[in-house]
């Protein structure tokens, strides 16, 4: 049951109902779709019942049940759908009537000025019940899917006379409440249609609009903003910033701590800089400003030693930790020898990456599991590590890259699972080692990319080699690259592995389209890929129309973007059985402003997401929607939102709202 918890099942029950089945009732129209013609201004009863009758509850029960015989609101079966007060989210609840019931007496505040709202299990009668000042009302509504068409219809005759109140009417209206003035601006963020001034203006108003790439004019004007909040923002999700963006943004900051704290965003992203703003940040009077400069890629080579050479120790630490590879043998050795014991610490286990370690210097610095896998150890530890009892050790020693070819074909026999994958995984082995060891793979299971793989994705025969592996992991790890051979790519696009395939769809963009046929009909994608398979430049795109019959709803969809589809079948798509199906067709421009109008009621949330967002929705039903807390987000983003009404959407609230 949806409607309610323990307390509503016995309010229902105390009225003589049996609840027929827990769980949610999803698939008529929503309760308070069904509550228009009950409490609508014009609405009149079909039967009312003074308070002052003698037997006021008898009579409003024996009407109720008459009326609901004869609309149809019980069904054959005894079945019915009901919301009262009381209802957790004012969902419906499917019951039917047991021996001995009472409606009128139970569900209100007292008996016989009752609540309530009754629907056949179809959807397509209403009959409700609500209490006025002297009488209490009984209205019965049959036809209800008719009755939705004609009102659709009536709501999308809107002259531009009409259209230009109804505008009028939202600015000029109530102010928002500061949770809708909220999601206004949000929706205004991601709507397709703001121009750059009105995304200008949404700056300081709400940030998440800054995940997306924004033009330059709006990433200058967030630079130059006022608000530390937009800076910081900017900093931490606006994609693809060039470098003289990233070194106006750092260097301009007037704040000395927030400098700092936009310097550290700077290198934690991993961006470049200017070469002007790396010679400044390298000789910022800031140890903080310069151990930032040295963590950033892209640095100038004469900046490398002046880093490893920086006065202040925390610097040259951290030069060692992360210039290493780039430093000349001077330099290196001079951190080596350095005077300060932390810097000395950074570059020994920088030099003990690819040097063996002392057993007496490992304990010194109690490196524990994740030291045995980064820094080469001494055959005699390697050795001891590969006995010990505690699988932990042995699976750290396995990832070891410097692990001798001896001690990994023991740890190859190792009686843990997790220590032999590690060693299936490892770049030494060639694919018949590989195949060798004994793993057990759940395919079911997250998997992660294998880094070695990864980084020979730029090499077509390293591809081919790992393309071909018995491994499932090692597979995956090349269904990431970018780009593959067409033989890889043909090799992989016939995987055995379902998710081998949805890897290559995701990420190869040289994956061939009849596989992502097949792969969309079970992924309609992610949060890191959230455009694929169908966003896929290699998805078709032509011949779609044959599948407009297709049983499988997922393929049945792609009908509408076939160039060759019509507006005739976005309307036929809008009322099909599923979901999904009726969700594409609320999106498509093409659907008639009626039909758009009616599926922002339809019984499904994600339909009436998507028909809320249509351009070819008329304004007074997109004002109604932008008064509406759920969905106004979503009508914010519309695109047929006139610029000025934008604006004054903007305007709405005398101060500004962070997002």
């Amino acid at each position: 049951m949806n409607a309610g918890g323990d307390e509503y099942a016995r309010l229902l029950t105390r009225a003589g109902l049996e609840i027929v089945a827990d769980g949610p009732v999803d698939d008529v129209l929503p309760t308070w779709v069904a509550m228009r013609p009950v409490v609508a201004f014009e609405a009149e009863p079909t039967v009312a019942v003074r308070h002052d009758r003698a037997d006021l509850v008898a009579e409003l029960n024996a009407q109720w049940y008459r009326l609901a015989v004869e609309y149809g609101v019980i069904g054959e079966d005894g079945d019915f759908l009901i919301s009262a007060p009381g209802g957790a989210g004012g969902g419906w609840t499917r019951v039917r009537l047991a021996h001995s019931w009472d409606l009128a007496g139970t569900l209100g505040d007292r008996p016989g000025q009752a609540e309530f709202l009754t629907v056949a299990t179809d959807g397509d009668a209403i009959l409700g019940m609500t209490s006025e000042e002297y009488e209490t009302w009984l209205v019965a509504k049959g036809r209800v899917g008719q009755w939705q068409e004609e009102t659709a219809r009536a709501a999308a005759r809107e002259s531009a006379q009409e259209r230009a109140a109804a505008w009028a009417s939202l600015l000029n209206g109530p102010r928002p409440t500061e949770q809708l003035y909220a999601s206004w601006m949000e929706g205004l963020g991601g709507n397709r249609a703001a121009p750059e001034d009105v995304l200008r203006r949404l700056l300081g108003r709400t940030h998440h609009f800054l995940w997306r790439k924004q033009p330059a004019s709006v990433v200058d004007a967030a630079i130059a903003h006022h608000d530390w909040q937009v800076r910081s923002r900017l900093a931490e999700s606006q994609p693809d910033m060039t470098a003289d963006q990233w070194t106006r943004l750092v260097l301009g900051e007037p704040a000395h701590v927030r400098r700092l704290q936009l310097a550290e965003l700077a290198a934690h992203r991993q961006v470049s800089l200017t070469d002007a703003g790396y010679e400044r940040l390298a000789g910022d009077p800031s140890p903080h400003a310069r151990a930032a400069a040295a963590r950033l890629p892209g640095l100038p080579r004469r900046l490398l030693a002046l880093l490893a050479d920086d006065p202040d120790s925390a610097v040259r630490a951290t030069a060692c930790a992360h210039l290493w590879p780039h430093l000349d043998r001077p330099s290196r050795d001079a951190l080596l020898s350095d005077p300060d014991g932390e810097v000395r610490t950074a570059a020994l286990l920088k030099h003990h990456e690819d040097h063996p370690m002392p057993r007496s210097l490992f304990d010194e610095l109690d490196l524990g599991t994740r030291g045995i896998e980064r820094y080469a150890v001494e055959r005699a530890h390697a050795e001891e590590l590969s006995v010990r009892p505690d699988p932990q050790w042995r699976l750290a020693l396995a990832r070891n890259p410097h692990l001798q070819p001896d001690l990994v074909a023991r740890l190859a026999e190792d009686p843990d699972d997790d220590v032999r994958l590690a060693v299936s995984l490892r770049p030494d082995l060639t694919e018949e080692q590989r195949a060798a060891v004994r793993v057990d793979i759940d395919p079911r299971n997250f998997r992660r990319g294998v880094s070695w793989v990864t980084d020979l994705h730029d090499d077509p025969e390293a591809m081919r080699r790992c393309a071909a592996s018995s491994h499932l992991l090692v597979r995956s790890s090349v269904a990431r690259a970018k780009r593959l051979p067409p033989d890889v790519v043909e090799r992989l696009a016939r995987d055995e592995d379902r998710v081998v395939r949805l890897f290559l769809a995701e990420s190869c963009d040289d994956a061939p389209g009849r596989m992502l046929l097949e792969v969309w009909r079970w992924w309609s994608g992610s949060l890191s890929f959230p455009d694929r398979p169908h966003g896929h430049p290699n998805f078709p795109r032509t011949g779609l129309l044959r599948y407009a019959d297709d049983p499988h709803p997922r393929m049945r969809l792609l009908a509408l973007d076939d160039p060759d589809s019509t507006a005739e079948l976005v309307e036929r798509f809008s009322r099909d059985p599923d979901e999904e199906v009726r969700a594409r067709a609320a999106s498509d421009p093409r659907l008639s402003a009626a039909s758009a109008v009616r599926l922002t009621d339809d019984p499904r949330s994600s339909v009436r997401l998507e028909a809320a967002g249509n351009p070819r929705l008329p304004a007074r039903t997109l004002i109604g929607l932008l008064r509406d807390r759920e969905r106004a987000q979503v009508a914010a983003g519309n695109p047929a939102l006139p610029v000025s009404v934008m604006h004054g959407m903007i305007d709405a609230r005398g101060y500004p709202v962070t997002g």
